[in-house]
């Protein structure tokens, strides 16, 4: 069945003081101020749901074989997090659910095949799972205040894997000044075409750029730690590339935005000639309630 993607250098701060003889003898001399610091922790608020607008486009063009094939997708979704509960050491829990989707897809020549949750009430072929899903509880969360999940209890079926799902960016253990880097590394198991598995080192680097008006801005950047000397293989892992930006609120503690692109060719995955080219933008924006109300009504009225 077609289904859509919907699912997105450490560096040390050091600071030198020089002190000089005659500054020394002095106990009250000024001492030149370290950079500010800024603890990055999420916060929730029982019976809150949170809404985030996400749009996924993806182009793919393959070439092997002697021809070429360009394949194109683009949804835009409504992604919300229902709160239950928060602990006193800020481990909240919560439902994920996809409050509406639109959707499309074109490959090659094919007519393009669409759906949207709000107007289409029968959902084409390909899009008959996702249109399931819509507006019903996925899963059961407690996701601790750096972003790590604790715990994660399907509610309807998800797609296997060997990877745990990344809800949002993790977040650093202490205070981080700007510049600093934290990151994240997790092993995948790669399915090869002779049926064997291969393991791989990927690591996630985040890097506090700025803090202007309480608005963290983070660069993510994905790197492949394992040795690649294949093709084939990095075609399978070319999606592990992706880089971009997101915007962190310090004091509501939540993200506000994130961008993340790719831009990346495979040259050789099947035989000398072939080439894989992936182009692809996520975008995620964070709907402040009285906007998420709105939208409903609106919808509602339009019923």
């Amino acid at each position: 069945m077609t289904t859509l993607p919907f699912r997105r250098l450490f560096i040390a701060l050091g600071i030198l003081l020089l002190v000089s003889p005659a500054t020394a003898e002095k106990p009250n001399a000024p001492v030149e101020s370290q950079a500010p610091k800024y603890t990055l922790r999420y916060r929730f608020q029982p019976g809150q749901t949170l809404r985030w607008n996400v749009v996924h486009r993806k182009r793919v063009q393959a070439t092997f074989g002697g021809s070429t094939q360009v394949s194109e997708s683009a949804s835009r979704s409504t992604k919300a997090w229902r709160v239950i509960e928060v602990d006193p050491e800020g481990i909240a829990t919560f439902e994920t659910m996809v409050d509406d989707v639109d959707m499309r897809q074109k490959i090659g020549d094919r007519d393009p095949i669409r759906y949207n949750s709000k107007t289409d009430k029968t959902p084409p072929a390909g899009f008959v799972d996702a249109a399931g899903r819509v507006g019903k509880p996925l899963a059961r969360v407690k996701l601790d205040a750096r972003g790590r999940t604790i715990e994660r209890t399907a509610i309807l079926p998800e797609a296997a894997s060997s990877e745990k799902p990344q809800l949002t960016i993790p977040l650093p253990r202490g205070p981080v000044a700007v510049g600093e880097s934290w990151h994240r590394r997790y092993k995948m198991m790669l399915p090869l075409e002779t049926g064997a598995t291969k393991t791989i080192l990927v690591q996630q680097v985040f890097t506090l750029r700025a803090v202007t008006t309480g608005v963290a801005t983070i660069d993510v950047s994905n790197q492949v730690l394992t040795p690649i000397h294949s093709p084939e293989i990095e075609a399978k892992l070319i999606e592990r590339y992706a880089a971009g930006t997101v915007r962190f609120d310090v004091d509501a503690g939540r993200v506000l935005s994130q961008q993340m692109d790719l831009d990346r060719r495979v040259v050789g995955f099947r035989g000398a000639e072939s080439c894989l080219h992936y182009l692809t933008r996520f975008t995620e924006e964070f709907l402040p309630e009285k906007t998420s109300l709105a939208a409903r009504a609106n919808e509602a009225s339009a019923r």
